[in-house]
C-alpha cells in the first residue's frame, strides 16, 4: 500500500510542498530513503524506527520505500522526520485517516518527542499558498507558524499525542494567532552623545531617505556609538518588512521561539575577519550571509579598510539591486539583500590623523595606501561620506541634555510618511531606491540649483552614479525641511555630505 503524506522543504529562503510517499512491500526487511535526501535525512531512518517503537506502536517488518517527492529536488535537514512517521504507520494501518488538506514537518527524538527546526515560517507561507489548511509543526515552532495566517497550526510536543489526535480520541489545540507584545528592549539614545552635532544631523538625513553613510575620524570620536544609536531614529518595520526579515532570520536558526517577529530593524556587525560567504550568503549549505539578515535594517561594518578586498567588493550588487545571488555547484540562491550601510574608519593607519594631539605619523602615502583599500566603486555607492571629529572638553562636560532619539524620530517619521505618499503603489519605500523616472521626475532643479550642481560635479570629478546619489540626498534634506522642491540650501548640504578630500586626511 502506498500513503502519501504532504510535507514542506526549503529551498534557500522559499518553501515548496514536499510529498513523503510511503510503501510497505513483501521481501527482506528494509528501510530506503530516496528522492536526493542528504545525510540528515537519510539518518530518519533510525529517528523514525525509534520513534515507532517507543509511542506504543509496532515497526511494521517489512520492506520500506519513502520517496520524497519532488525527487529531483535535493532533500536537507531533519525536518521530514514526522511526515516519513505518520507515512508509515498510515501505510502499516495504525492511523486509518488522515486530512488531504493537512501536512506535517518536525524532527523527531528517539523518545518520540519533536524538536524545532528552522525555517519554519517561510515553509508555513508555502503551504498557505499551496492550498494546505492544517499544519503539524513542533510545539517551539507553533507560534512562529501561525504568523503565516490562514492556517490551522497545530503544536505537537510528540507523536503520541499526535497519535491520539489523528485517531480521534483526544483533539489538539488549534495555536492561537501570535500579535508581538510590546518590546522591553529599550534601544541606545543618541541623548548620551555629547557634542558631534553635525554627524547627528548626517545621521538623521541618512535614516530619514535610507541612505548609506560613512563615518570617518579619530579612535574615541564616537563613530560606532553613533552608529549603534542609528536603529533608534529609524522607522517602525511594516508588518510585511517584519514577516520579509523574520523569515530570514527563521531560516538561519536566529528566531527566538517565543518572539518570533522581529519587532526592531535588524542591526548587523559582522567583525573585519568575516568572509566573502559569510557576508554574502552560500556556503556547503547555502545559507543566508550577513547581508541577508541585515534585510530591512543596518549592516555596520566597524574599521571598513581592515575587511578583505573580495568580501567589500560582494556588496557592490546588493547595494544596487537589493538581493545577492550566490551560484554555486550545489545551486543558485537568490536573497533579499535591502540594506542600509553604515561604514566606519579611521583617517590613517595609526589612526590620528587630523586629531589636535599631533600623535599621527603617518605620510601623505600612507594615508593613501590605507584608504586604497576601499576601492572608488563601493565608495561611489555611500551616499554620504562625514567628517567626525574629536568631542572637545567643553561638549562632554556640558551640563544641557543632548536630543533624544525620540525627538529625532518624530523628524524621520515626518520625511518617510511624505516618501510613502509620493511612491505610493510603486514598490519604492524610500528616497534611496528611486528609480531614474522618479529621480528626473521628484528631483528638478531650478537654474540656481542646476548651475550649484554642475560647479560640483567639475570641480570634485562626479559620476554619474554619486550625481544621482547627490540629488536623492538632497530630496531627503527637502523632505526634513518639509519643501516641495529641491532648493539651493538643501543641494548645498547634500553636495557638502559628498566631499572625499576628508579620506585624504
Amino acid at each position: 500500500m502506498v500513503v502519501s503524506v504532504r510535507s514542506l522543504g526549503l529551498t534557500g529562503l522559499s518553501g515548496y510542498e514536499v510529498s513523503a510517499e510511503c510503501f510497505l512491500s513483501g521481501g527482506l526487511p528494509a528501510f530506503d530513503i530516496v528522492g536526493l535526501p542528504d545525510a540528515a535525512v537519510r539518518e530518519a531512518r533510525e529517528r523514525v524506527r525509534a520513534a515507532v517503537k517507543n509511542c506504543g506502536c509496532k515497526f511494521p517488518v517489512s520492506r520500506i520505500t519513502v520517496n520524497l517527492a519532488p525527487a529531483g529536488q535535493k532533500k536537507e535537514g531533519t525536518v521530514y522526520d514526522l511526515p516519513i512517521f505518520v507515512g508509515i504507520l498510515a501505510a502499516s494501518g495504525d492511523v486509518k485517516h488522515l486530512p488531504p488538506d493537512a501536512a506535517f514537518l518536525g524532527e523527531l527524538s528517539l523518545t518520540g518527542a519533536l524538536r524545532g527546526v528552522n525555517g519554519v515560517l517561510p515553509m508555513a507561507m508555502a503551504a498557505k499558498k499551496a492550498g494546505i489548511r492544517q499544519l503539524f509543526v513542533p510545539a517551539e515552532n507553533a507560534r512562529e507558524a501561525t504568523l503565516a495566517g490562514g492556517l490551522t497550526i497545530y503544536g505537537v510536543p510528540d507523536v503520541g499525542t499526535l497519535l491520539r489526535h489523528l485517531t480521534g480520541e483526544e483533539v489538539l489545540t488549534p495555536e492561537s494567532p501570535w500579535d508581538p507584545e510590546a518590546p522591553d528592549e529599550i534601544l541606545p539614545d543618541f541623548q548620551d552623545v555629547m557634542g558631534q552635532e553635525n554627524v547627528k544631523r548626517a545621521l538623521e538625513v541618512a535614516a530619514a531617505g535610507g541612505h548609506n553613510i560613512l563615518l570617518i575620524g579619530s579612535p574615541g570620536a564616537g563613530k560606532s556609538m553613533m552608529a549603534k544609536r542609528l536603529p533608534s531614529i529609524l522607522p517602525e518595520l511594516s508588518r510585511e518588512e517584519a514577516l520579509e526579515a523574520s523569515a530570514v532570520w527563521s531560516v538561519a536558526g536566529l528566531l527566538d521561539r517565543d518572539h518570533p517577529l522581529l519587532i526592531h530593524r535588524p542591526f548587523r556587525s559582522p567583525h573585519h575577519t568575516a568572509s566573502a560567504a559569510a557576508l554574502a550568503g552560500g556556503g556547503p549549505a547555502l545559507r543566508p550571509g550577513e547581508i541577508s539578515l541585515a534585510h530591512n535594517g543596518i549592516l555596520f561594518l566597524d574599521e571598513l579598510p581592515e575587511f578583505h578586498r573580495d568580501v567589500l567588493e560582494a556588496m557592490r550588487q546588493p547595494l544596487e539591486d537589493g538581493e545577492v545571488t550566490v551560484a554555486r555547484a550545489g545551486g543558485t540562491l537568490h536573497l533579499p539583500a535591502r540594506f542600509q550601510l553604515v561604514c566606519a574608519m579611521n583617517p590613517c593607519k595609526c589612526g590620528w590623523r587630523g586629531h589636535p594631539s599631533g600623535k599621527c605619523t603617518c605620510s601623505d602615502r600612507d594615508v593613501e595606501k590605507y584608504v586604497e583599500k576601499i576601492s572608488g566603486p563601493l565608495l561611489d555607492r555611500i551616499d554620504l561620506h562625514v567628517n567626525v571629529p574629536s568631542v572637545e572638553y567643553e561638549a562632554l562636560r556640558r551640563k544641557e541634555t543632548p536630543e533624544s532619539s525620540a525627538d529625532i524620530k518624530v523628524r524621520v517619521d515626518k520625511a518617510r510618511a511624505l516618501q510613502a505618499a509620493r511612491f505610493a503603489g510603486s514598490g519604492v519605500s524610500c528616497n534611496a531606491y528611486m528609480t531614474p523616472a522618479q529621480l528626473k521626475e521628484f528631483c528638478a532643479l531650478d537654474e540656481t540649483c542646476d548651475k550649484l550642481m554642475k560647479n560640483a560635479f567639475e570641480r570634485m570629478g562626479l559620476t554619474a552614479r554619486s550625481h544621482d546619489r547627490i540629488l536623492r540626498v538632497a530630496r531627503t534634506i527637502a523632505d526634513l525641511d518639509g519643501a516641495a522642491n529641491i532648493e539651493a540650501a538643501h543641494l548645498a548640504e547634500a553636495i557638502q555630505y559628498r566631499n572625499t578630500d576628508i579620506l585624504k586626511g
